[in-house]
């Protein structure tokens, strides 16, 4: 299996930081700004491009010169990861598969005041998604009440639920030849990356990726490859937020 990792292109809330260094005002699930959107139609022009002849075989192209020829997407339940995954899985012609364990960290949560203490929110539900988003295939357990619905997200669950979905992927997709996208999140990102390289959960390291950006790892019998992270040369320079 190939495990693409994208992150979400620029969201209303990254705006929000990058202009004020605030999160004072903030969504508790924002949507994609002009620029996240720009983001991910790069990216799938990208992911969508046709492969060039290369004296590497297929299955030892580390950058894709041959091309994505990805198999599978799936994304948060997050609007800023459905947004960018949309575009995406449009242009793949592939169904787009909702998978609520890759969400981002804290999940769907809102506070008064900056430093406040966050509170959980229950998040889109249902019908919200069947109307705005008709392409997402959703979960058989999301209902009426919203799928988040719950306290913030403490520290000591997210390692856990990294761990959880890698298990998941890798009895899904871990003994094949797909190529599999994970539209998903920058905190997120970092619990992973840690449990796919057996690191602490918690230390002093973090481990960037940018909006729209890629990470891709190749697990195979013999053992695991990361081939690179955090691309993003599919971006202009106005582009790499």
């Amino acid at each position: 299996m190939q495990l693409y990792f994208i992150r979400h292109g620029q969201s209303e809330n990254n705006l929000l930081w990058a202009e004020t260094g605030s999160v004072r005002g903030r969504s508790d699930d924002p949507g994609l700004t002009d620029t996240g959107r720009l983001q991910a139609e790069r990216l799938a022009e990208l992911l969508s491009r046709p492969g060039q002849p290369s004296f590497v075989p297929a299955e030892y192209d580390g950058q894709n010169v041959t091309g994505f020829e990805i198999t599978h997407i799936y994304c948060s339940l997050m609007r800023r990861a459905i947004e960018t995954a949309s575009i995406v899985a449009r242009a793949l012609d592939l169904s787009l598969v909702a998978w609520e364990d890759v969400h981002e960290v804290g999940g769907i949560h809102w506070s008064e005041d900056e430093g406040g203490e966050p509170v959980g929110q229950p998040g889109k539900n249902r019908a919200y998604f069947e109307e705005h988003y008709p392409h997402l295939r959703l979960p058989d357990s999301l209902g009426e009440k919203g799928w988040w619905n719950r306290p913030f997200e403490a520290l000591e669950e997210r390692p856990k639920r990294a761990a959880r979905f890698l298990r998941e992927l890798l009895a899904r997709h871990g003994e094949t030849r797909d190529r599999v996208a994970v539209v998903s999140h920058g905190g997120f990102y970092n619990h992973l990356t840690r449990a796919i390289l057996d690191l602490p959960p918690e230390g002093e390291l973090w481990f960037s990726i940018n909006n729209a950006a890629i990470t891709r790892v190749d697990f195979a019998p013999e053992g695991i490859w990361v081939q690179y992270t955090n691309r993003v040369d599919h971006l202009p320079g106005e582009l790499v937020t």
